[in-house]
């Protein structure tokens, strides 16, 4: 791994430990108070903070997640680092589409 990708994952990483604790904090919240679907989404829906928070958090973990996946082509599948490269962001643009539409059906009314 070049150092360049190693700054940009350890760095997603860092950013995303605080999320990754508000995130289980909202569902052993949610889970507590047995709140059901419709509540949650009543809280949710129109919220830009939570659009924002989620926004952001589905950036960072499909930058993170698609180095790892480029570091696991290049180590274990032994493909080179422009096709390893290639495949991890195609694989990270995916993740980014389908998370944003997740938060999008999360918090548009």
């Amino acid at each position: 791994m070049n150092a360049r990708l190693y700054f940009w994952q350890r760095g997603s990483a860092a950013l995303m430990v605080p999320m990754v604790v508000v995130h289980l904090a909202v569902i052993f919240y949610a889970t507590s108070q047995r709140l059901t679907a419709a509540e949650i989404l009543s809280r949710t829906q129109g919220s830009l903070a939570w659009g924002l928070f989620y926004g952001a958090f589905v950036l960072l973990a499909s930058i993170h997640a698609s180095i790892g996946t480029r570091n696991i082509l290049c180590e274990w599948g032994r493909l080179k680092s422009g096709s390893a490269g290639a495949v991890a962001s195609v694989f990270g643009a995916a993740l980014i589409a389908l998370g944003l539409r997740a938060v999008a059906a999360v918090v548009l009314p």
